[in-house]
């Protein structure tokens, strides 16, 4: 059965976030909610829902509009609507009773076959299906989602002795297709599998940082990025949570798990209780772990809470030796080494709540989780570490770790002992032909499941699919004649390693070696984050003007072939999409989005502006479709287009970006990031099934000079009330120069080498700049835009 439309039952911020999601992925959904003691509309509470959807921060929806897959119901008047709905979650509030008169109505409501699914985080669901008819026992599960819905990528799916085979199956694939979830399948345990093992890490922190005399700042910069975690680290994300939130879920593991070895370990520290008593909850309250103050010059400042006094105080600078050693590691595998291996408070500290952490999670497998890979998922969607504990232990080395356990005493997991007495060193490997394996609790080893339609670069380099490799790029072989090139530099940024891969690729291609190409990578936060402004800077200081035009030109030059080359070249973009990596994505036959993209023609941050094809390209897709004999005015366009590259606008989703013409119409959004690749290599293959043809060149009507002077009095009027700076103008003056097309009448027809030699005019223009280039500095030196 495909699920089609969905209930959601509750409106409250769950609610309205698992609402939001579905719209997301283009799914309708009935949003209920009880009628209001007092009032006409029995809709109230549904509607008040749903008005907040709009409003939710971080931001739930891809785009404003979608709210309207949303209908707001009420569980009275609209009971008959739940027989529309393929599935239906519950999301009311965690108290069985009330789980089970909403379950009572689901009962009387739903149509026989559908799908219901509660979203506890902490009812187990043989008590919830107790008292249900077989039909709903069977198609009833658990999908526990992650708050908020749509940036966090764990789902977690829990099912009962009498849930159907193919109800679990349906969800997951809906989970993961349609709302590009990371499936984790878990037992019917307390906290399922990513709270459980997080936390009793966090229950491990407080332990070892009191023992150590650890403050809130340092704990917080030992696990943040240092040791793969997310910058929030550990105080940071009970405040983001909740502290009353963090402490019922300790409590709930207590009282729930009597047979938990490390159930005294689960106790609420004394601080936490003071705290919640005193309503300092973390953000929600504006106290908790952190407070944010104006100090006496009205700039905005964090205190640190001291455990000991409960007082706040500015947050001091955390400075570790193992810190500094490792801040010159390039990955997080080298940099939990570096840190683990030192001796300091905070590598002691490092290595004993790692230490903790490993064991607990070995001891619960086959507890939480049949496999190690659904806890290393966990882990990953759920808490946002790099590495799952089990990818952490291969990583440090199991014999090594283990041995130095042992040494101090601590107990080894028998199914860890007998995975090292048979010869194996390492929870996952790779066999003979490069798949990827891992070790269960006992017997051979298993293939690590990968879902359909996923494909992952790391299997197609174990399996021998590399074809050339530099520093910056490489060139795989994705098989059914799809090559791929995939970017690797820092924020794999494009540098002048990249585009001699580019032009390996088309050249392949030119000699019938392959059909198609797609551009894409997965892991960090960023397909493109640009430029690489350094080597700008280099050619500017040097003033090696000649070398910077020759590098321009060879960018927009190949950006170029690729755009009108005889076969399909496929764009495969997520996470940071900018500058060049929007360029590149532009320059395509089609392409392959992220639903997460966060795109943006961002150059004028540095004092620059888009010079690989970016500004004519978005000129083009303005104005290049344009009927023919149709007299339409480009200005109103242009503005809006101004707008997008003379703010730096950056679009916060695919969709968003799709309103802005940085995607067309017909270019895909895939939900799923483990997907995008694979969908990608999908399309290049129709493409090329379809007979493909290149895409003919594009004139645009532009508004020339009066259309700049329009731009520019709206600069002035900027620079006038404050809101950009005499620099500010300059840059701006320069990109309405290239959109409008030049020193040329109204209505003139620009080709598309018009516009490149106008991009690349004012390029190398604002180099010759000392702003630009102390522009260009300080975003090095420091990561964040000087407004000069």
């Amino acid at each position: 059965m495909a699920i089609q439309k969905v209930a959601v039952l509750g409106a409250g911020v769950m609610g309205q976030g698992i609402a939001a999601h579905l719209a997301n992925a283009g799914v309708s959904s009935l949003l209920f909610d009880i009628a209001p003691k007092e009032g006409a509309d029995p809709r109230a509470l549904a509607k008040a829902g749903l008005a907040n959807v709009g409003k939710l921060k971080p931001p739930a929806l891809f785009r404003a509009a979608d709210v309207s897959f949303i209908t707001a119901c009420n569980y009275d008047t609209d009971a008959a609507r739940l027989a529309e709905c393929d599935l239906i979650i519950e999301v009311v509030a965690e108290v069985l009773s009330i789980k089970e008169k909403v379950f009572g109505w689901v009962a009387a409501n739903r149509r026989p076959g559908s799908i219901v699914a509660s979203n506890t985080s902490g009812i187990p669901l043989a008590v919830m299906a107790e008292k249900m008819a077989p039909d709903l026992r069977s198609h009833f599960v658990i999908m526990h989602f992650f708050n908020p819905v749509r940036y966090m990528q764990l789902l977690e799916i829990v099912s009962g002795p009498d849930t159907h085979a193919t109800v679990v199956e349906e969800v997951a694939r809906f989970g993961e297709r349609q709302l590009g979830k990371g499936i984790v399948y878990a037992k019917d345990t307390p906290a399922f599998v990513a709270n459980r093992v997080g936390t009793y890490g966090m229950t491990s922190v407080f332990r070892h940082m009191a023992r150590l005399g650890l403050t809130v700042e340092q704990v917080d910069a030992v696990f943040g990025k240092a040791m793969g975690r997310p910058d929030s680290a550990v105080f940071r994300t009970a405040d983001l949570v909740g502290i009353d939130t963090l402490a019922h879920v300790i409590q709930g593991i207590y009282d729930s798990c009597p047979n938990d070895e490390e159930r005294a370990s689960f106790a609420v520290p004394e601080y936490v209780k003071q705290l919640i008593a005193a309503g300092r909850l973390g953000d929600k309250t504006g106290t908790g772990f952190y407070k944010k103050v104006k100090n006496a010059e009205g700039k905005s400042e964090i205190l640190a809470l001291d455990l000991a006094t409960l007082e706040y105080r500015p947050s001091e600078k955390v400075r570790f030796a193992c810190l500094g050693a490792a801040r010159s590691a390039e990955t997080v595998a080298e940099k939990v080494k570096i840190i683990l291996g030192g001796t300091d408070p905070a590598a002691q500290f490092a290595w004993a709540v790692t230490a903790d952490t490993l064991l607990y999670a070995a001891r619960r497998v086959g507890d939480i989780a049949d496999d190690i890979v659904n806890i290393d998922r966990g882990m990953r969607w759920g808490f946002r570490w790099e590495q799952g504990p089990f990818e952490t232990w291969d990583t440090l080395g199991v014999p090594e770790t283990v041995a130095k356990m042992e040494a101090e005493g601590r107990e080894i997991p028998a199914w860890v002992k007998a995975m090292l007495a048979s010869g194996r060193t390492k929870f996952y490997d790779r066999d003979a032909a490069g798949t990827l394996t891992f070790a269960p609790l006992s017997g051979a080893p298993v293939v690590v499941p990968r879902s359909k339609g996923q494909l992952l670069l790391d299997d197609v380099r174990a399996r021998g699919g590399e074809v050339d490799r530099n520093m910056s790029a490489s060139l795989l072989d994705l098989g059914d004649g799809v090559l791929c090139l995939e970017f690797h530099s820092k924020m794999n940024a494009l540098d002048d390693l990249i585009f001699p891969m580019y032009k390996q690729a088309i050249d392949l291609m030119e000699a019938d070696k392959y059909d198609a190409l797609v551009i894409g990578n997965q892991g960090g936060q960023a397909f493109c984050a640009g430029a690489n402004i350094l080597m700008v800077l280099m050619f500017a200081m040097q003033g090696d003007w000649a070398g910077l035009e020759a590098a321009i030109r060879g960018m927009q030059d190949g950006l170029q072939r690729a755009r009108y080359f005889r076969k399909p070249i496929v764009t495969a973009p997520w996470g940071l999409t900018l500058g060049g990596g929007v360029e590149v994505t532009m320059h395509s036959s089609a392409t392959v989005a992220c639903g997460e993209m966060y795109s943006g023609l961002v150059e004028v941050g540095v004092g620059l502006l888009p010079a690989g094809g970016g500004c004519k390209e978005m000129v083009m897709r303005f104005l290049g479709d344009q009927p023919p004999g149709v007299a339409v005015d480009p200005n109103p366009y242009v503005q809006k287009l101004f707008e997008y590259i003379a703010t730096a606008k950056i679009f916060m989703s695919a969709e968003e970006a799709r309103d802005g013409r940085f995607l067309r119409t017909t270019d895909r959004v895939e939900m799923d990031p483990d997907a995008v690749i694979g969908t990608a290599k999908q399309v290049a293959l129709g493409l090329v099934a379809g007979g493909y043809q290149a895409p003919r060149p594009r004139t645009a009507r532009v508004p020339g000079i009066q259309g700049r002077a329009t731009l520019e009095l709206g600069l002035y009027q900027f620079n006038k009330g404050g809101l950009a700076t005499d620099y500010d103008v300059v840059v701006g003056k320069k990109v309405a120069h290239v959109l409008c097309g030049g020193d040329v009448p109204y209505g003139t027809v620009r080709t598309e080498q018009d516009l490149l030699d106008l991009e690349r005019e004012a390029f190398l223009s604002l180099c010759g700049n000392p702003q630009t280039q102390a522009r260009i500095q300080h975003m090095l030196e420091k990561g964040k835009p000087l407004r000069n």
